[in-house]
């Protein structure tokens, strides 16, 4: 379970991301994990891992949200 582990300690991290890049590359990085996670979800069927993977998505939406920012008023 080396991707549990990954997603457990990417959940760890915080999400004070501060440069448009770091953004980018953490929501690429949680998307791998959570399609990862879902691969093996799959098989097991395994509630924890979909827990993981919620707490997971809402950290990617937190972050593609900060991504695209605030809508440009006319």
């Amino acid at each position: 379970m080396d991707i549990l582990e990954k997603a457990l300690e990417f959940e760890q991290q915080g999400t004070s991301f501060k440069s448009t890049n770091e953004r980018i590359v953490a929501s690429r990085e949680a998307k791998e994990l959570i399609l990862g996670l879902n691969e093996i979800y799959k098989e097991t069927k395994n509630p924890e891992l979909m827990d993981v993977m919620k707490r997971l998505t809402v950290i990617k939406q937190k972050i593609e949200k900060r991504l695209k920012g605030r809508p440009k008023s006319s």
